[in-house]
Parts: C-alpha cells; structure tokens; sequence
C-alpha cells in the first residue's frame, strides 16, 4: 500500500487551513483504512514541536497512521512561464507520497519554469499547484484538476474562484492565470496567459 502526504502552512507558529487538511485525510482513510482510527492533525502537530518563527512546510507522511512529521523551511519558486503538457495522471481526492507521474511531467518544461497540465483536452493545474483564471470579471478554476487541492476547496467555499470545465482551446478567452496551493495564496503567484506556451 502506497503512502500519502498533507503539506500543511506553518507561518510563525500558525498552522494553515488545517480543518481542509484533516478532511481530506479522512477521505483517505475513509478510502483505505476504514477499520483504522484517525489522527487528530491538530494533537498530532501540536506534539511534535512545531517552529515558533518563520514559513516551514510542515510534510506529514502517514499510511493507517503518521509515519512522520518534517518541517521544511520554505522559500516560493519564481514561475514566470509555462510550457502546456499533455498527461494521462489519474485525478484525485488525496496526495499521494509518490509524486513520480508529475515529475515526469515537470521534467517536459524545457526551458520554461513550470508546466501547465493538460488532460483529455482539459486544463487541469501545474505539477505543484491548482490554477485559476480569469475571464475579465472572475476566476474559474478548473472543475476536474488532478489533485483537489486544500486551498482552492476553500476559495471555492468562499465564492472566490467558480469551478468551470476549461479546454486548451479556450486560454485565448482569459488574460491570467494564478498559481497557488497549500503553501502560496491566491494572488502570490499570476502570469498573464502570454506566457503560456503550447
């Protein structure tokens, strides 16, 4: 049985959107260990003697329980441009630890500094973040991406960003797109979609 991971935000001491964290690990379990008994994130985290200054990624890896609690200091990628690839990725509601299928992908990039993630025709996200993009009077963000990602179900929630299924050929209707996940927020990271290369 494979492993699965929550990246959680930890900036000065505060953990990040944790409530989102500890539902989708609860469809995780609810998936494959139904019989076995669900951390609390929040003790679990509390325990394990989180950094009380600065941004970490705080990893925690688990399986039927957490196996480990790492806490990475965090600096943001600069993304200035991104080169479309095609993948046949299986989309789902966990992350799992073994991220091999987007590596392969992100190693398509050529000389460009992320990929934009394309399947069956649709847009999905980059190999390290949900997108959204704008149409001139929203964000939609799109309704079937590869991971559901903590961040954007929260943006969804809060009206932010409208989930609407977007093919390739539809980028020429928007004139951003932002890149973001549970470590950057929405806003942190927007390229117009000129720098998006097919």
């Amino acid at each position: 049985m494979c492993r699965f991971i929550e990246s959680i935000k930890l900036l000065d001491g505060v953990f990040y959107r944790l409530e989102s964290h500890q539902k989708r690990m609860k469809i995780c379990f609810d998936l494959f260990y139904p019989e076995a008994n669900r951390p609390d994130l929040q003790s679990a985290l509390n325990d394990s003697h989180p950094p009380q200054t600065g941004l970490y990624k705080c990893r925690v890896t688990y399986d039927a329980k957490i196996r480990k609690i790492e806490y990475l200091p965090y600096r943001k990628r600069e993304i200035n441009s991104l080169q479309v690839v095609e993948v046949r990725i299986e989309s789902l509601p966990y992350k799992k630890e073994d991220r091999s299928d987007l590596e392969r992908a992100f190693a398509m990039r050529g000389n460009f500094d992320e990929v934009l993630l394309v399947k069956n025709g649709f847009l999905t996200d980059t190999s390290i973040s949900n997108i959204a993009l704008f149409d001139g009077s929203s964000w939609v963000t799109p309704s079937n991406p590869l991971i559901y990602g903590v961040n954007r179900a929260n943006l969804i929630e809060e009206g932010k960003i409208f989930e609407k299924d977007i093919l390739l050929d539809d980028l020429k209707n928007f004139s951003h797109i932002r890149l973001f996940n549970a470590m950057i927020e929405f806003g942190d990271i927007e390229l117009d979609t000129d720098n998006v290369h097919l």
